[in-house]
């Protein structure tokens, strides 16, 4: 492993980790067992993602890590608490959605600004933080547009500039590239990846795309045909800085066919299952 990768992974038995899934299992009402057993640990400091075949259960664990969603069995901890409101009172969390979700009726400073406000942020701080946070994800200047006025890229920017406002030390994503252009979506991957680096953030990231995954993460957890498990944990080398010429190094390729494999032997497991799962 490289020395660069090395420094991104947090020590262990310093801290407890940012994130715990310890046992989750997953059962809805409908029947449908989304997670078995799972066990997934994340530290400070990691960017993971979450791959694997549709059903498998990435996003329910996700909202678990939210708190949108609680556990049929086993138990979720946060910064080493089991009690997600106690551990936010110390430290910050944010959700990007798949879709942008902004109010069409609203500016982007005032889309940016709700979680502030819901917050009862003083008038007179919100301007200067949601400024800031239009301005890191290269929006500052379009502060008083309409979301129907941008692209859909520049509203998945404006969506992550809403969740950097709380300034968090965990953000979680749920595919949220998936609905754009490659161009578009690799633009947006390299300036996540940058935001990760400079805010020093734990990011945990859906998605699809081993492509997407092996350029953002430190980490990519292979997720089993539902009701989903983790299948494989791989570490993944490459440099702190990554750009085009990582797209195309021989790490990069080699490390995609390894997940590829993987993600084959995933679907194997839909397949054997007899049918096609939905959701995530």
């Amino acid at each position: 492993m490289n020395a660069a990768l090395h420094m991104e992974r947090p020590q262990a038995g310093v801290q407890p980790p940012v994130l715990l899934a310890n046992q989750v299992e997953k059962t809805y009402s409908n029947g449908t067992h989304a997670l078995q057993r799972l066990k997934l640990s994340i530290g400070r400091g990691e960017f993971v993602s979450l791959l694997g075949p549709s059903g498998c259960g990435k996003s329910t664990l996700l909202k678990m890590f939210a708190g949108l969603e609680q556990p049929s069995a086993g138990h979720v901890r946060w910064w080493g608490k089991g009690d997600i409101r106690q551990a936010e009172a110390e430290q910050k969390m944010a959700m990007v959605f798949q879709e942008a979700t902004l109010m069409p009726w609203a500016t982007l400073a005032a889309n940016v600004s709700l979680p502030l406000d819901l917050c009862g942020v003083p008038v007179a701080e919100r301007g200067p933080r949601v400024q800031a946070a239009l301005d890191r994800v290269g929006l500052g200047e379009f502060a008083e547009a309409y979301p129907r006025e941008l692209s859909g890229g520049m509203q998945m920017r404006a969506s992550i500039a809403r969740a950097l406002v709380t300034e968090p030390n965990v953000l979680l994503m749920d595919e949220p590239f998936g609905a754009l252009d490659e161009f578009t979506r690799n633009r947006l991957d390299s300036d996540l990846r940058v935001l990760w680096v400079e805010r020093d953030l734990t990011v945990v990231f859906v998605t699809h795309s081993i492509y997407e995954a092996v350029f953002l993460s430190s980490r990519v957890v292979v997720m089993g045909a539902r009701p989903g498990r983790v299948l494989a944990d791989v570490a993944i080398e490459g440099p702190t800085v990554r750009d085009e010429a990582f797209r195309t190094s021989t790490g990069f390729i080699a490390q995609c066919a390894q997940l590829s494999a993987l993600l084959a032997q995933a679907n194997g497991e839909m397949g054997a299952q007899g049918g096609v799962a939905y959701g995530h």
